[in-house]
């Protein structure tokens, strides 16, 4: 059962947020945890805690999917609606603008509601936006529904991440991590491998991509009724508190967060600014947020139908199935990241005590310089006279960094989604190690900086390959890839100088050493 400590005497106790004091001889009793406490969500069993994570993390596979599913429905979707090609791009680009603002405002959410009520809330309006765009008559239609697609969405990236805290111990969240990032990334293409099915099917078409994507997202809802529990520890012990009360009769009976409780606008007002102020001052959020920006900003450049899509049509003569399978490069390059990053894992174990927050970043060095290789393969490849396996290799390199070993009539290289699973997973572990307490908030800095880009990226894409043709607009991506690899390199040897000098990492350090003074 929760333990009940009295409470008589509370020093100034300093958070990221605020400062609180509570009076001296307050005679609140303190519910807390007790050690091995199973209704801990950190001593949940290892099969709760697993089932928890695959859950949470299949939402992220289902948002993944749908955000670029979408566009492989252009043909029919045109045809249906009357629409222009710059119209329905449009609508792919509104669901990265919900997806990477309305996190600012709702991640404060969980603090008052906890996260198992949004994950329904949020899978429930999720799978009324599909639906809303399913029966769309017009394109205006499709498009509010996509952006508030993306605002419902956003749940399957923001809040996974912190499920998978709220349960797993720091040393223990390598793996769960990277089983969060390989859904995500695989997701996308397994999404627009099926998608590319559908779409070539004149009996289905755009309208049938959504409606799968709502008989997924009503299964998903199910789910997390009967199977998912509330993660978030300040939560459970506010319940358990609220329930002591109401059956002692005793108001003193108090949880820590009752105690320090902020009002939700108070919360809303710090979780929109602080990520900001994040991104505007210091450099390890600002250089993870271009890099990871510019990375995805390209990969929903070759989302875009008119990208990939038109170029194997146009030069290989790929009817929509086809190329949707192309997109099964980043299943491959995201399970050869997924296994890549075991190894990582064991460098981090083996470096932490000697390089700390630096020794998640052997991987992301190599992934750095792999990506202007794969642009470049891809964009000087894709010819008649070259076999359409020479793109896709390189079009694997592109965001993967990795090898991918199958067979064709050759033995060939896939290497697709893995620097961008790489570059995807560490920009949450890394930015968690460095920045502590404060870590939500520059994950969500960068979130919006990456979001931003994917929404920009595919509104000029079209017209920029049409003046420039794919083989050269490709190599400016190429170029600008080169230009940022030492953005890792420069953090791995000198990422520990560079936050000594920031003024929010040696608050994280002072409060750290003031925790320490307190315990002791």
């Amino acid at each position: 059962m929760a333990t009940v400590q009295e409470s008589k005497k509370h020093d100034i106790i300093s958070s990221p947020s605020s400062m609180i004091h509570v009076a001296e001889g307050n005679n609140n009793f303190l519910v807390t945890f007790e050690e091995n406490d199973i209704r801990d969500p950190m001593n949940f069993s290892y099969k709760t805690k697993w089932m928890t994570t695959l859950v949470a993390c299949a939402f992220t596979g289902i948002v993944a999917a749908a955000s670029a599913t979408f566009s492989m429905g252009y043909q029919s979707m045109m045809q249906d609606l009357n629409c222009t090609q710059f119209q329905a791009t449009v609508g792919l680009s509104m669901w990265s603008i919900g997806f990477g603002t309305v996190p600012l405002i709702t991640s404060s959410f969980t603090e008052e509601f906890g996260r198992l009520n949004i994950y329904i809330v949020s899978s429930f309006g999720f799978m009324l936006t599909e639906m809303m765009i399913a029966l769309s008559p017009n394109i205006q239609t499709v498009i509010i529904g996509r952006l508030l697609g993306g605002a419902f969405g956003s749940t399957g990236a923001t809040l996974v991440g912190g499920s998978i805290a709220d349960i797993w111990k720091p040393h223990e969240r390598g793996q769960p991590m990277a089983f969060f990032t390989l859904v995500a990334v695989a997701g996308t293409g397994l999404g627009l491998v099926f998608a590319g099915i559908i779409e070539a099917d004149p009996r289905l078409g755009w309208r049938w991509i959504q409606w799968i994507h709502v008989m997924f997202t009503g299964a998903y809802f199910i789910s997390v009724v009967l199977l998912m529990k509330e993660t978030r520890a300040t939560i459970v012990l506010t319940r358990l508190a609220r329930k002591t009360r109401k059956e002692t009769g005793d108001d003193r009976y108090q949880a820590k967060a009752e105690i320090e409780k902020q009002s939700l606008v108070a919360l809303i007002k710090i979780s929109c600014t602080r990520p900001i102020y994040l991104l505007l001052t210091e450099p390890i959020v600002q250089s993870f947020s271009l890099w990871i920006g510019f990375t995805w900003g390209v990969v929903f450049a070759l989302i875009e139908c008119r990208s990939v899509s038109a170029e194997f049509q146009a030069v290989y003569g790929f009817d929509i199935q086809n190329t949707g399978f192309m997109f099964s490069t980043l299943i491959f390059g995201s399970l050869i990241g997924y296994f890549a990053n075991i190894y990582q894992e064991k460098l981090y174990q083996k470096h932490f005590p000697r390089k700390r927050q630096e020794a998640r970043l052997y991987l992301p060095c190599v992934a750095a310089i792999l990506l202007p290789i794969g642009m470049f393969i891809y964009a000087w490849t894709a010819r008649p006279e070259v076999h359409w396996i020479a793109p896709a290799i390189g079009l694997t390199v592109c965001p993967a960094y990795c090898i991918f070993v199958t067979v064709a009539r050759l033995i060939f290289l896939k290497i697709f989604m893995s620097g961008g699973f790489v570059i995807y997973m560490v920009v949450f572990l890394y930015l968690a190690d460095c920045y502590g307490p404060y870590a939500s908030s520059a994950i969500a800095g960068q979130s919006l900086c990456r979001n931003l880009s994917a929404s920009a990226f595919p509104l000029f894409t079209t017209q920029m390959f049409a003046r420039l043709t794919h083989k050269w607009g490709l190599t400016l991506f190429g170029c600008i890839s080169a230009a940022l690899v030492p953005i890792p390199w420069v953090l791995f040897f000198y990422g520990s100088r560079i936050r000594s000098r920031s003024k929010v990492s040696r608050r994280i350090l002072e409060d750290e050493e003031l925790q320490e003074r307190i315990g002791k």
